[in-house]
């Protein structure tokens, strides 16, 4: 029997067609009118608004990490382009960063992005350029070590033009597992957003090279029509 993310029975008999119908008002384009329909019928940010998460975007990391269990207690983590703090807000809750769960180990949650993030509790937020020189060095004495997981959502601006959209965060996910290779423990877990579209075979062969399993999956909350995907890289070799 399917459910949907809000629990509730989606077969049967007698359903009816709930979907809300956005008109498109004067000042609003097609396309905007077409996204606030999505999000007004996504189950996914309507349930985001039940649990406290800041956005739909948690539950792909919760899926992710229920897959592949990298987000454990006591576990240091870093994410990188973090706002607005969703995969935060997850990590905090399952590497125990506020000590919650007794007897467990109490990890620690580290978030960085261009601009200001408003506060998530158990998580520090910093305001930084994961590419500028010593970034690196940084974080890891923000942490005050090396992390088990370094995990980004992070998307390059979009320009509409699919080809040189799926170059950009190809290129940006590239630079960041770079930047994984500096912050990680041997062991670690490297997690990042990537675009189908032909050019993830470098990416592939890199990680491959430094990471004992590579997976590419693409979670239940991502759209259906989305050409995202998520790279999940573990057993990080140093």
């Amino acid at each position: 029997m399917a459910k949907t993310p809000t629990g509730k029975n989606t077969s049967g008999r007698g359903q009816r067609d709930l979907k809300v119908k956005v008109k498109t008002a004067r000042g609003r384009t097609l396309s905007s009118t077409r996204w606030l329909e999505r999000q007004l019928n996504d189950p996914y940010v309507k349930r985001a608004q039940v649990d406290g998460y800041r956005g739909r975007a948690a539950y792909k990391i919760l899926e992710l990490d229920d897959k592949f269990r990298f987000l454990v207690p006591g576990a240091r983590v870093v994410d990188l382009g973090c706002a607005p703090g969703g995969w935060c807000q997850v990590a905090v809750k399952r590497v125990n960063a506020l000590g919650e769960r007794p007897g467990k180990r109490v990890g620690t949650v580290l978030g960085i992005d261009l601009q200001e993030v408003e506060p998530v509790a158990g998580a520090d937020t910093y305001v930084l350029d994961f590419m500028e020189d010593y970034a690196d060095q940084k974080v890891k004495d923000w942490l005050g070590g090396k992390a088990e997981v370094v995990m980004s959502d992070m998307a390059a601006s979009a320009s509409g033009h699919k080809q040189t959209d799926h170059l950009r965060i190809m290129a940006l996910c590239e630079t960041a597992a770079y930047f994984a290779f500096d912050v990680l423990e041997e062991g670690g877990t490297f997690v990042a957003k990537v675009l189908a579209g032909g050019a993830e075979g470098d990416l592939q062969k890199l990680l491959k090279q430094k990471f004992d399993k590579v997976a590419n999956v693409k979670p239940p909350a991502s759209r259906s029509d989305s050409s995202e995907k998520f790279v999940v890289a573990t057993g990080f070799r140093g």
